[in-house]
């Protein structure tokens, strides 16, 4: 047994060997993608409110860190043309506090909006406060959670960097650890992620759950993938 679980994660090790020119060309893609986006985020004036309308079932939408709701608006509108009442929280703002805060948020708007059956739709970080909620106090609340490029085993990259935002992302973080100890909740979550994501070396294989890995590279540009309005037409379904 110990040695097939080794063969598995050598096999896993080598599906993530990619081209460096390849790599490299994802990586300006990826950056480029999320530059325009922010940017327009910056600008942007859409109200809220107008992608809160809808038969189908509700989506909660949890932005990553240093992103507001408007970064991933072109993902909201698509969900919202298909029917879906899309709900953002305001005070997530940027995403800057401890996961922890952001389940507390995203906990409270659910009971104060009255909200059950939901589907979380998250990017990156969001996707670790989705878990979060999902093991709490509003966890009845949630049906099931599309993950989209999160750290769920951390990032090694983040022990080098200086500043606490990005570093509670490392592998031995404590809030990284005690969620990946959450089991149960992994079965209604999917997790979509690329062959090569820049900023998750490990990648955002999840135990458990669902795991969609897409052939092509980004962190922020598979936001715009058709597999992500896919994968989330069968939570909905």
């Amino acid at each position: 047994m110990a040695g097939r679980d080794a063969d598995a994660r050598r096999h896993r090790r080598r599906g993530r060997i990619i081209n460096p020119l390849k790599g490299a060309l994802w990586w300006v893609a990826d950056y480029a993608y999320a530059a325009y986006w922010q940017v327009r985020a910056t600008f942007g004036r859409t109200d809220a409110r107008s992608f809160s309308s809808g038969d189908a079932a509700h989506i909660i939408v949890l932005p990553g860190v240093y992103e507001t709701w408007r970064f991933m608006q072109p993902l909201i509108t698509a969900l919202h043309e298909r029917g879906h009442p899309v709900h953002v929280i305001d005070g997530l703002r940027r995403n800057q506090r401890p996961v922890a805060e952001m389940a507390e948020q995203v906990a409270g708007f659910l009971e104060a909006e009255d909200l059950s059956d939901v589907i979380l739709v998250a990017h990156s970080k969001g996707g670790l406060a989705g878990k979060l909620v999902m093991t709490g106090r509003a966890a009845g609340r949630v049906r099931s959670m599309l993950a989209i490029a999160t750290p769920f085993g951390g990032s090694r990259y983040a022990r080098m960097i200086p500043v606490r935002t990005l570093r509670a992302f490392s592998p031995d973080d404590p809030s990284i650890v005690g969620l990946a100890r959450q089991l149960d909740v992994n079965t209604r979550i999917v997790s979509i992620y690329a062959h090569f994501d820049p900023h998750i070396p490990e990648g955002s294989e999840l135990a458990g759950a669902k795991n969609v890995r897409l052939d092509t590279g980004g962190h922020f540009r598979i936001l715009a993938h058709p597999r992500v309005l896919a994968e989330l037409a069968v939570l909905a379904g």
